[in-house]
């Protein structure tokens, strides 16, 4: 009876009476949608209420799609351990209880802000880097591919959690995983960075870490604070058979916002050494995403990219790869000359 009420729980749909900006700072608690169903493009609505309270309690599951998979799995793994629970990987009932206490639902009805839908967008982006260097800035190539990383999600999810012929422009109203943060107060980052968090849906609350550990046996990022406390895990693709890891003790350096990416031929072993140079623009699609975290090992640091779909199922070139709100939150937690441990 207990796991049934639960179940139910995780399901529930709650009335939607209004519908807020979705870049507004504050939205009422009963502006919310219920959890979606399975029919909804094949969506577990079981898996995603749990992918949206994962996300929002630090232990990211990857894209929130409705989905089981690996980085679902260690997410659950990683909660788990921060709440000193038996760790399965599994949605078990302790698991489900522990998650529900934060009583948020799944979704919520927001409407397309004037900001957003403004854009700049630069439509098809070029595979060749010298003609990526020519543009003024490798931006998001669509409002649906803009919302889609606002909300932790897909363009696909989207489009299920919708309806296929949606207009998307400033008014329209979408229903989205509610993964709207605890505050937008970001300090002393300055104002373009702020806005890219914001753009982001990062907490500005979150808490600072001690050191940061990757582990290349389960393919995530973990944050620990003190007392060895795990304060939020993220999934991560990590080198290559080509481009390893590089184990060892290192520190974090530098962050960098919206940084520029310096493409250098002779770095990459699938790219002939030939090929010029070319100092590649900013922004969400570029190689290194909207955060470049560097460490002590030259050439060598923890990113965003440009498809957040890719993270723990393709290779990197030796570095760090996160998807660009979860590099954009650990950017946040970190701070220059904190430890970085990258072990097998």
């Amino acid at each position: 009876m207990r796991d049934r009420k639960l179940l139910a729980a995780l399901l529930c749909s709650l009335a939607v009476v209004a519908a807020a900006p979705l870049a507004g700072a504050a939205v009422a608690q009963n502006e919310t949608g219920g959890s979606p169903q399975r029919e909804d493009g094949g969506i577990d609505g079981t898996i995603f209420h749990a992918q949206v309270l994962l996300d929002r309690a630090g232990f990211a599951p990857g894209v929130i799609d409705g989905k089981k998979g690996m980085s679902f799995e260690e997410a659950v793994k990683g909660f788990q351990t921060s709440r000193g629970l038996k760790v399965t990987g599994v949605l078990d009932t302790p698991t489900r209880r522990a998650l529900l206490t934060d009583k948020a639902p799944s979704t919520r009805r927001l409407r397309i802000d004037e900001s957003d839908a403004q854009g700049p967008f630069v439509g098809s982006i070029p595979d060749d880097p010298a003609e990526q260097a020519k543009m003024e800035r490798l931006g998001y190539r669509n409002l649906l591919e803009k919302i889609a990383e606002k909300f932790h999600t897909t363009p696909a999810t989207i489009i299920a959690l919708n309806r296929p012929d949606m207009v998307l422009r400033a008014g329209t109203v979408l229903r989205l995983p509610n993964v709207l943060p605890s505050s937008r107060d970001y300090g002393e980052v300055p104002a373009e960075a702020a806005k890219m968090l914001s753009d982001l849906n990062v907490s500005g609350d979150l808490p600072k870490a001690e050191r940061i550990v990757v582990d290349k046996s389960d393919g995530v990022l973990r944050l620990y604070g003190e007392g060895d406390r795990l304060l939020a895990q993220f999934p991560a693709t990590m080198g290559s058979t080509h481009d390893p890891l590089p184990l060892g003790n290192w520190k974090v350096t530098s962050i960098a916002y919206n940084p520029p990416f310096h493409y250098q031929p002779e770095l990459f072993w699938d790219v002939a050494d030939d090929e010029d140079e070319q100092r590649l623009p900013p922004g969400p699609n570029g190689p290194v995403g909207v955060v470049w975290i560097d460490i002590s090992k030259e050439n060598y640091g923890i990113h965003g990219t440009s498809a957040p779909e890719t993270i723990q199922r393709a290779q990197s070139h030796g570095c760090v790869r996160l998807t660009n709100w979860d590099a954009a939150r650990v950017s946040q937690m970190a701070s220059d000359g904190m430890p970085v441990i990258f072990q097998a």
